[in-house]
């Protein structure tokens, strides 16, 4: 749904690519995934409390901040006409890291997750669906784009993560899934608790499953036209 805007957004941030003038993009590209691995720092660490609520709106933030410049680095490259391949290839890169590493960050905070390997599942299940859009552009279809896009998900976990700060601020528990049943604690990727940080994992990994199958399928019927 996300995705949709992508045009708007390249219109608004057209005169600040303008305003950089001969910038390199590859500083912009480098830039932003320092930010997103500080951002992964803090959220892993992050407790329930107010220092920890403090720490997880900062990382929030700091991955705003990452994707803006993430956005102006392609921008700036095609503004100056330096656009090509490599700088295709390294902004995908980082965009892979970044999606795989705020998971595993989420995941390994003991404080709102209790199984760690939930996130290392939502980022196979995240990486899965994103290779399904790689792999119909690498057959000549043109990249595949339905589904769950990466906007998307990443709009739904900031939203998550603003859940989660609100309740370390508040001291705020979650809702617990353990008599809920297996097929529940299945779903929630074994973590005994609904709250922000495991309802992001519960939503990039569905949400990859499903982009998976979604683009799996469009790009069979298209090959067998």
């Amino acid at each position: 749904m996300f995705e949709k805007l992508r045009s708007r957004w390249t219109k608004l941030i057209e005169p600040l690519v303008i305003r950089m003038g001969g910038l390199d993009p590859s500083i912009l590209t480098w830039s932003s995934l320092v930010l997103a691995i500080l951002s992964f720092y803090i959220i892993a660490g992050a407790e329930q409390n107010s220092e920890g609520a403090i720490g997880i709106m900062f990382a929030i933030f700091l991955i705003l901040l990452a994707g803006i410049l993430d956005a102006l680095d392609g921008a700036l490259a095609r503004h100056q006409g330096t656009d090509g391949p490599y700088g295709d290839f390294l902004d995908h890169t980082i965009d892979r890291v970044v999606d795989i590493g705020l998971l595993l960050a989420i995941g390994a905070n003991v404080s709102f997750v209790d199984d760690p390997r939930s996130g290392f599942l939502a980022g196979l299940l995240t990486l899965m669906g994103s290779y399904m859009g790689t792999q119909a552009q690498s057959v000549g279809l043109g990249r595949i784009y339905g589904g769950f896009s990466r906007a998307d998900r990443l709009v739904i976990t900031l939203l998550a993560l603003i859940g989660a700060a609100w309740q370390a601020q508040s001291g705020t528990s979650g809702i617990e899934v353990v008599e809920m049943g297996d097929f529940v604690r299945w779903v929630m990727l074994g973590n005994s608790e609904l709250n922000g940080m495991t309802l992001a994992l519960v939503v990039s990994a569905w949400g990859g499953a499903y982009t998976f199958l979604a683009r799996f399928i469009v790009t069979r019927r298209l090959l067998l036209q």
